[in-house]
């Protein structure tokens, strides 16, 4: 669909990156600048990398590369000397990893690569003869995009045995991401901790035997209130299973409970009991709100998963528009489409996402397939609100929520929608915190203009 150039993109696998992608990665940059021209550059080392060194003339090549592509898309250029070191750095990491592949024992073999070259050339439906002669029609031997596909490979299942096989997601985590994601018309659901003092009252009682129990259960809830110690109470008096528990339910959701429960402790704070007997099926019941969480319920009690239906009006800022020009014209266009407006006319003519031709409509969206800081915004909207200009890698967006819907498919379903959308956030957590470590432990020296740019 065309407006999923916006959509947050998944991992890198082996065999799953299309070639535009990887013509963009590091690997691919390295590919490029074999044909950039740069052979008069007198080679030198630029950095040693633990046991390896980068050259002059490769960071050159990379930098030449990256500085046409942000050319191509007019995309504001940093200063020279900063570009330079910040592709040195990434070239640096790059190494690091490719060392740390080879210590864990890491290769990626030839028939993995073919694979990979095959599916690349089918992807741009081409045969992978045409793919070779498109790929060297740019200056750009076969074997050593050959060798860069390897490279890329290899990184990839590095992150997936140091990073991705490390991760788990429990049931409390999906069940607070599912609430999470229903947006601000819908209650929060608290898991609550409860004691309580059970009184039981046979089926066959007459009006007298219960008048008796009540009573009796009425003087324990004076004693409860007061400063008696509840659990001493429990076990003294209570007729449940878990009197000798001191009546601890522990946590529980609020849907195994009954109605009238739930009700009775919406005010209280934790510590306090309700202050009247509580009637159940059972008998007359004592209850003490213990503590409250966000829904920590297990996965089969938490909330269906909640899709929103979306449009958006992005201005890229990087089309020879500034920051505040774009923030300024979608602060105008929420003013006017408050005024009564037509929210989908504005996005045809400014929108510079593929939806736009759609009035930016993108559908009913799953919670994990936009970036965070769109699915934030989205979240925190009411159905029918306009946010304020929101700023993500793509630009800046006008957000607006046209309705809430649960989820289609099983609850299953929903459930491993959820998991995976927070594996995948955690996963680029734990990548980014292990990438650092590894630069952390790694010897880098940096030599001539890098090694006085580094002081």
């Amino acid at each position: 669909m065309a407006h999923m150039n916006m959509f947050r993109s998944t991992t890198l696998a082996a065999g799953a990156f299309a070639a535009a992608l990887f013509l963009s990665s590091p690997a691919g940059a390295q590919a490029l600048s074999k044909g950039s021209g740069n052979a008069q550059v007198a080679d030198s080392v630029v950095a040693v990398v633990n046991s390896d060194v980068i050259t002059q003339r490769e960071l050159v090549d990379r930098t030449g590369l990256i500085t046409r592509r942000l050319q191509q898309q007019n995309a504001p250029l940093p200063p020279a000397a900063q570009l330079q070191r910040q592709v040195l750095d990434q070239m640096v990491l790059e190494r690091i990893q490719l060392q740390k592949a080879k210590e864990d024992g890491i290769a990626v073999d030839d028939a993995t690569v073919n694979r990979t070259l095959e599916r690349l050339a089918q992807q741009n439906q081409m045969t992978l003869d045409v793919y070779r002669a498109r790929i060297e029609a740019q200056g750009v031997p076969w074997s050593t995009f050959t060798r860069d596909a390897r490279t890329e490979l290899t990184l990839s299942k590095l992150r997936e045995k140091e990073v991705d096989s490390k991760i788990t997601v429990s049931d409390a985590e999906v069940a607070n991401y599912i609430a999470s994601q229903r947006g601000p018309n819908a209650k929060q659901s608290n898991d609550l901790h409860l004691q309580h003092i059970m009184f039981k009252v046979p089926a066959n009682a007459s009006p007298a035997d219960i008048a008796a129990i009540q009573a009796k259960a009425e003087a324990v809830l004076k004693q409860a209130q007061g400063s008696e110690d509840f659990s001493k109470l429990a076990k003294q008096y209570s007729q449940d299973t878990d009197a000798a528990k001191g009546g601890d339910l522990g946590f529980r959701t609020q849907g195994s409970l009954p109605a009238g429960i739930v009700t009775s402790v919406a005010t209280l704070r934790p510590g306090q009991v309700v202050p009247q007997l509580i009637r159940t099926d059972g008998g007359f019941e004592i209850i003490k709100l213990v503590e409250r969480r966000t829904g920590q319920g297990t996965a089969a009690d938490a909330p269906k998963l909640v899709q929103t239906h979306v449009r958006h009006i992005l201005l890229r800022v990087s089309d020879g528009m500034s920051e505040s020009a774009a923030r300024q014209k979608l602060l105008d266009i929420k003013r006017d489409v408050l005024g009564g407006g037509d929210f989908a006319n504005f996005a045809r003519t400014y929108s510079q996402d593929g939806s736009a031709s759609q009035g930016g409509d993108l559908g009913w969206i799953s919670p994990g397939e936009t970036v965070p800081e769109f699915e934030r915004a989205m979240n925190n909207l009411k159905d029918g609100d306009v946010s304020d200009p929101v700023r993500s890698e793509y630009g800046y967006h006008l957000i607006q929520v046209l309705g809430r819907r649960e989820a289609e498919g099983s609850g299953t379903q929903q459930l491993d929608i959820a998991r995976q959308a927070i594996g995948q956030r955690k996963a680029e957590q734990a990548y980014s915190d292990w990438l650092r470590e590894l630069r952390d432990t790694a010897y880098v020296q940096y030599k001539g203009i890098a090694a006085q740019q580094d002081q």
